[in-house]
């Protein structure tokens, strides 16, 4: 570890302890949650503006998250664990799931190492669905684009509805004005297009338990 990354710990380590931070002493797992998330949307800003002072500063937010939700880890009576442990199981991940780099496994394309990655997770956790694994709680487009990408990457046969076509060669940019066209709609006819979303994401993860339940 290098020495910033050690002095990181360290002032985190003193900020936690009898005579630290009041503040930094309160806090919880739960209470940092919407720090996580604002600091993840500033650095999605910084990067879309490419501001690389922003996005440096950003990087450094979220990896003080990181650091302060495993010093309070360590904190815990019945199932503690360490910045060393965290990093440690992300360095074994990666080669357990880069086995075309780590091993002799081969692919040649970075589609096929995509679904090389899915399906080692799969096997690593145990899903036997589509949608194990698939954090609910997240916001609507999010959760509908993961749904539809497992149900793509991991070969599920079962159909969606697409009452609206578009056309192949559709850009980013006409596919986002049809959306906020679509938005406009619903907004002018007072429907909440994120809880319709939400709803229409619950009602196809029923139909995928459904089709896997056959």
């Amino acid at each position: 570890m290098s020495s910033e990354l050690l002095r990181l710990r360290e002032v985190m380590d003193k900020l936690r302890s009898p005579g630290g931070c009041p503040w930094d002493a309160e806090q919880s797992h739960s209470s940092l949650l919407k720090y996580l998330l604002e600091e993840s949307y500033e650095f999605i800003e910084a990067v879309e503006d490419n501001d690389r002072a922003a996005m440096q500063e950003e990087l450094g937010d979220i990896l003080l998250q990181v650091y302060f939700h495993s010093r309070m880890a360590e904190e815990d009576k019945s199932n503690p664990f360490t910045i060393e442990d965290v990093a440690n199981g992300v360095v074994e991940k990666l080669i357990r799931r880069h086995p075309h780099v780590f091993s002799d496994v081969k692919s040649t394309s970075s589609a096929e190492v995509l679904e090389n990655w899915e399906a080692q997770k799969a096997v690593e956790k145990g899903r036997t669905s589509v949608i194990d694994g698939v954090p609910l709680a997240q916001p609507s487009l999010p959760l509908a684009t993961k749904i539809l990408y497992r149900i793509k990457k991991l070969g599920s046969q079962l159909p969606v509805n697409k009452p609206i076509s578009i056309p192949d060669d559709i850009t980013q940019d006409q596919f986002g004005e049809l959306l906020i066209g679509l938005i406009a709609q619903a907004v002018e006819k007072d429907i909440d297009p994120d809880a319709a979303l939400r709803s229409a994401a619950k009602s196809l993860i029923e139909r995928i338990k459904a089709h896997e339940a056959r």
